[in-house]
């Protein structure tokens, strides 16, 4: 992205014009998108966090139970 100053511009203007234009491109929200991407996980992987959400679910409920918490 390249925006050259204009005559008579004030800085703020221009950062503006720089702004909208990174804006109207998309880099910005593309970079965010490649930042965040999460990795494809295996079915193994979401089975094993699965069991291992439901156990402390069933944890959580009996110290419920027992008011331990």
């Amino acid at each position: 992205m390249h925006i050259k100053k204009r005559d008579n511009e004030s800085s703020s203007s221009l950062l503006f014009r720089f702004n909208k234009r990174v804006k109207q491109s998309g880099l910005l929200k593309e970079a965010r998108k490649r930042r965040f991407a999460a990795r494809p996980v295996t079915k193994r992987s979401r089975l094993i966090s699965a069991l291992h959400r439901e156990e402390k679910k069933v944890e959580h409920a009996r110290k419920r139970k027992m008011g331990i918490k």
